[in-house]
């Protein structure tokens, strides 16, 4: 089962190789300090930096599942993508919080909460629970990364998904701990070009393989046995495949996801690009890119569902045989759970000699020829794994030869996510803990050092994280949902209310994302026929749905804010006036607007209107050109005119309303000359 030639590996070494010697080419300039390690010295420019976000946000695992969805309903896939995929929260950083972060002059968000709390108690506490809240988020992300690097690569090499995460994982490791910020700009800027050849590619190859509109109905009614395949309307109710019933209700979810996305928006931005940034105006400039370039990742994700479903007809024309096959392994392996049943296919596909000839002989029989590659698209349910339909239509369609460059943008895309996430997390250990409580007077060498070693540990227990769990979107309702839930109400509360303080912020969020842990654990050992009444209402849908566990753990956080608001004392009246001048926020902030003249306050009232006028314009400019290419490859001509009228609306609305209004300097620098 050779899936690759000496070219593709070839190309895949080199590569990597590539990508190791530019970390070592950057070492030197990384490691003069830790602002430079950790934000690139605050000199690299708004489109680099608008570059390296669109690289964040792409990687192998999430453009796996929205291919799954894109296969299954069409168009549609994208408004349950709001969830996370569709990344709506970068609406309100491109209008506010994007700047508003920037003009603290922090290096981290957790540094950022002794500027919003103060050096007190309150702020050190806050502080020290927001590293370590940004800790366990990236362990969930790395699960989560980790799976489906696993699930890709173990298609088309040899090793087993383990394996194949370990290898990948490690080379991302070394040139993210070795070159820091710069290595990550400098890398996604190289690994975005590969990605853009990469949409090139696959998008003419489906529009190529493609016949007429009326071909792709059929075509997808026959594999999908979805009659609205063709639509980008919301419906209320629409046929989902065994496992994936929870989002029958398709409008109910695309709302509650967008209003779960505004709200994490409204206190997201700290991140290393944005506390870079050189001036508020590029805050917003590098957002605005960072979100056309996002628009690229669709086309490409349209034409391998397309592919997809070419595939799945050709090489199971009748799909019981699924079934049947599913059955045959599940009678050799009784116990076998979800989570382990990838590396049970997998062990099965390459090394058939040590399992039962009954077995192999069973499924040869009944998946016939090739039946060591149809095996990767075989699912835990008896039908075709649509998660696996990306790296299956690289293995079916794409030649011997091509494969290695194919493969080398998707890697370039799951590094780009791995590295800026390794790296900001790194921040949080060693300059809020490490440095601030461990070593206060450690030279830059051994913060570097220290560096290295967290960021060795923090992968390593990602790994162990990522292979308990059944798929990647169970793992991506638990990480988005779950903790997102318990981790938010503190992220929003700290910059719209003058009485939320330092203590609040991390009762609030420890007990969220304690909460959060815990349903994990729960989740992962209740049983599929689990109730747990409480007058009258199941619990365990606050457990399993991932509406559910947003809503419950959202409501632990919450709790615990108001609780740690009024049992201790509000912050400082100093800090709070220094916050206020220099961050000027919006929201029940009326005890310090005496603070400012009254014309200060005039133009801060503007500013905020103009913000929030904007938000309806630039989500529906967000979502509206993420969903035109994919209706232009499909050939949904009406459709497309009328996303084609809407987005010319809200883009205009966008320039009159947002553009035309950025600031032209920067607030603090305002603040340092009047006060």
């Amino acid at each position: 089962m050779d899936s690759l030639n000496s070219i593709d590996y070839a190309v895949i070494i080199f590569y990597l190789g590539l990508l190791v010697a530019m970390g070592f080419y950057l070492k030197n300039k990384a490691s003069q300090s830790l602002e430079d390690y950790f934000l690139g010295g605050r000199k690299l420019p708004w489109w680099a930096l608008g570059i390296t976000g669109m690289a964040q946000f792409l990687d192998i695992t999430g453009t796996m599942i929205i291919v799954s969805f894109l296969y299954m309903l069409g168009p549609r896939g994208l408004f349950i993508e709001f969830r996370g995929g569709a990344v709506l929260i970068l609406t309100v950083m491109l209008l506010w919080t994007g700047k508003w972060h920037r003009r603290s002059g922090c290096i981290t968000n957790a540094e950022w909460m002794v500027y919003r709390f103060g050096d007190g108690f309150g702020g050190q506490f806050a502080r020290t629970v927001q590293a370590v809240a940004g800790i366990v988020s990236t362990l969930g992300m790395l699960a989560y990364l980790v799976k489906g690097v696993g699930l890709f690569l173990s298609m088309f090499f040899p090793f087993t998904p383990l394996q194949c995460s370990l290898i990948m994982i490690g080379v991302a490791t070394l040139y993210t701990m070795i070159s820091g910020f710069y290595g990550v700009v400098y890398t996604d800027l190289f690994q975005s070009l590969i990605i853009l050849g990469a949409v090139i590619g696959i998008t003419a190859m489906a529009i190529l393989k493609l016949g007429s509109s009326e071909q792709l109905v059929a075509l997808s009614q026959e594999v999908t046995g979805n009659s609205q395949w063709m639509s980008s309307r919301l419906s209320w109710v629409t046929e989902m495949p065994k496992g994936y019933e929870m989002y029958r209700h398709l409008m109910i979810f695309a709302m509650f996801y967008l209003m779960r996305n505004i709200f994490f928006g409204m206190g997201s931005g700290g991140e290393p690009k944005y506390f870079g940034a050189r001036n508020d105006r590029e805050c917003g400039t590098l957002t605005f890119l960072w979100t056309w370039l996002m628009m690229f990742r669709w086309p490409m994700m349209m034409a391998f569902a397309i592919l997809g479903l070419l595939l799945v007809r050709d090489i199971f024309p009748d799909q019981s045989v699924l079934t049947q096959a599913a059955e045959l392994v599940k009678s050799h392996f009784p116990d076998v759970e979800q989570s382990r049943w990838a590396d049970i296919t997998a062990g099965i596909t390459l090394n058939p000699e040590n399992h039962s000839p009954q077995l192999v002989e069973g499924l040869k029989a009944i998946l016939q020829d090739n039946w060591q590659n149809k095996m990767h698209l075989l699912s835990y349910e008896g039908t075709v794994n649509s998660e696996r339909i990306l790296p299956a239509v690289i293995l079916f369609n794409i030649p011997a030869g091509c494969r290695g460059l194919i493969l080398i943008a998707l890697l370039a895309a799951s590094m780009s996510t791995f590295d800026f996430i390794v790296n900001m997390t790194a921040g949080f250990f060693t300059r809020d803990v490490y440095q601030r409580y461990i070593r206060p007077k450690a030279t830059n060498k051994e913060l570097i050092y220290a560096t290295w070693a967290f960021i060795f540990a923090l992968v390593g227990t990602g790994f162990l994280f990522g292979y308990s769990v059944k798929s990647i979107n169970d793992i991506w309702d638990w990480f988005i949902m779950a903790l997102g839930g318990g981790l938010v109400v503190g992220m929003t509360l700290r910059f719209y209310w003058w009485r939320f303080n330092g203590a609040a912020f991390a009762i609030g969020t420890a007990v969220g994302m304690i909460g959060a842990v815990v349903m994990r654990v729960v989740t992962v050992n209740l049983a599929d026929d689990a109730q747990l009444m409480f007058a009258g209402i199941d619990l365990v849908w606050f457990l399993v749905d991932p509406r559910g566990q947003f809503l419950l753990t959202m409501a632990i956080g919450f709790a615990g804010s108001i609780f740690g608001t009024y049992v201790t004392k509000p912050t400082d009246r100093k800090v709070l006036e220094h916050f206020y001048q220099t961050t000027r926020p919006f929201g029940w902030w009326g005890p310090l607007e005496d603070c400012l003249p009254a014309d200060v306050r005039q133009r801060m009232k503007k500013e905020h209107f103009y913000d929030v006028l904007s938000l309806p314009f630039a989500i529906v400019w967000q979502v509206t050109i993420f969903l035109l290419p994919m209706q232009l490859i499909i050939r949904s001509w009406n459709a497309f005119f009328v996303t084609l009228v809407i987005f010319a609306v809200s883009l205009v609305g966008l320039y009159f309303f947002w553009y035309k209004k950025l600031p032209a300097t920067n607030y603090e620098e305002e603040y340092e000359k009047t006060a």
